[in-house]
């Protein structure tokens, strides 16, 4: 069917395997050990200001996130551990600041509805920076991907997005999971989770997420064939997969 179930969350229910990049499998609801993390954290980053580099980190501790660096202001959202597809939950870093309890605190962009809402951490519920370099780049008019590195392409392909019931959410997003080994051949070979979410079927598993993944009828793309879903031909997700690590930022515009 041309318009499938096309959040990424969906696949807990149709069954699948994880990556080496997951550090869990929920996979029927059972918690099974991994031989290797998907997630691998290492060691803190020294920061930098270079225009094509960007940050991230995963939610160590529960915690909630606030309106200012400051555990007496409103509550923006809470935020878990773990995403609902088993994975470590990742925001992207946009700057800190020491707070009025001197502790450091940290602005990011969160995975939660509204899309595009930014809240302040505490530094010490946060795991250490990372870096990267890529930037993936999705125009819905044009109805094409484009992944660039340092600021230079690497990538571009074509890519079927949301039809207009469910459109595929503009915004500032990233890339925050690595999925594989499905039981249906209609996800394709490999499966990316984003922080993006469907303000419009906010009743699916896990409130919507938008995921990044291939298919099994390439015929469809380029076009406006999904749930809000981005899809890719099997080889260029192959080969997206083999260019973009976890973290990349993702702009949908």
């Amino acid at each position: 069917m041309a318009l499938a179930a096309a959040t990424l969350v969906g696949l807990l229910w149709a069954g699948f395997g994880v990556s080496h990049r997951d550090e869990r499998d929920t996979s029927f609801g059972a918690l099974r050990p991994l031989p290797a993390p998907a997630l691998k954290i290492g060691q803190p980053e020294v920061l930098s200001s270079g225009r094509h580099l960007s940050r991230w980190t995963v939610i160590r501790y529960a915690t909630v996130a606030h309106v200012r660096p400051s555990v007496g202001s409103p509550t923006v959202a809470e935020l878990a551990v773990w995403t609902a597809e088993g994975t470590r939950n990742l925001i992207t870093v946009l700057r800190s600041r020491t707070g009025p309890d001197g502790k450091v605190w940290v602005e990011a962009r969160l995975p939660v509805l509204p899309n595009g809402t930014v809240g302040w951490v505490r530094r010490d519920s946060l795991g250490p920076y990372q870096v990267v370099d890529t930037h993936l780049m999705v125009d819905r008019a044009r109805l094409r991907a484009t992944l660039y590195r340092a600021g230079r392409r690497v990538f571009t392909a074509p890519v079927g997005i949301g039809a207009a019931a469910w459109p595929t959410p503009a915004g500032e997003f990233a890339v925050r999971s690595e999925l594989t080994r499905y039981a249906s051949p209609f996800y394709g070979p490999v499966a990316f989770g984003t922080t993006a979410r469907s303000a419009v079927l906010t009743d699916w598993p896990g409130g919507g997420v938008v995921g990044l993944h291939g298919t099994n009828e390439p015929s469809l793309i380029p076009g406006r064939v999904s749930h809000g879903c981005i899809r890719m031909r099997n080889e260029d997700i192959l080969r997206l997969g083999r260019l973009m690590p976890v973290g990349t930022p993702l702009t949908i515009r």
